[in-house]
């Protein structure tokens, strides 16, 4: 198992029961005006993710910060501005933490960390670092039929998967979503909120 599904399947135990068929859905860089397309696809579905929120953009939108905890959904910490991490000084790591929103969890922006980050997050500020364990990089936009693909292809019971629901445009994701969340739910998958 590559090295990310691992760590992916360590954070899912917080939730999932060994061999339990659920799943993670993880939404990166929002909020924006995606968020309330794909908080309805998950409504519809009755299925729950988790967000993990940039802090300036919580600023834009905090009126969809308070949906999606009402809805049910957890919320991550995706720092203030999206920057990379191992690229800031240690005072900056930490004002770009404490910038973003208030959480359990975080998961560096990029994916990229360092020990030095981890320590700061993990150590000192007593989060969790979250990552992901299925990417279908739908960032790319590679079209809706690409993504579920990715996705279908590399899934397993407990699996943390990684999308998007800000950054730019998402309609590819809103769409291969609806579709993912009626397939794998027809294979008796379960769609849960991580710890945050």
């Amino acid at each position: 198992m590559p090295r990310g599904e691992e760590r992916a399947d360590r954070s899912a135990t917080r939730v999932a029961e060994e061999g339990e068929k659920v799943l993670f859905f993880t939404f990166d860089d929002g909020p924006s005006e995606y968020t309330p397309k794909v908080l309805d696809v998950l409504a519809k579905h009755d299925a729950h993710a988790t967000f993990f929120l940039v802090g300036e953009q919580v600023r834009e939108y905090p009126e969809l910060v308070e949906r999606i905890r009402a809805e049910g959904h957890t919320i991550g910490n995706h720092t203030l501005a999206h920057k990379s991490l191992p690229h800031l000084s240690s005072e900056e790591v930490r004002a770009a933490v404490k910038g973003g929103p208030q959480s359990r969890c975080l998961r560096p922006p990029y994916g990229a960390t360092s020990s030095r980050v981890r320590k700061i997050i993990e150590e000192e500020m007593g989060l969790e670092i979250v990552m992901w364990g299925v990417d279908p990089r739908d960032w790319e936009r590679p079209g809706v039929e690409k993504i579920q693909k990715r996705v279908l292809k590399n899934i397993w019971p407990g699996a943390i998967v990684l999308f998007h629901d800000g950054g730019g445009k998402r309609d590819q994701t809103v769409e291969a979503v609806d579709y993912l969340l009626t397939e794998l739910g027809e294979r008796g998958y379960k769609f849960v909120a991580l710890d945050c």
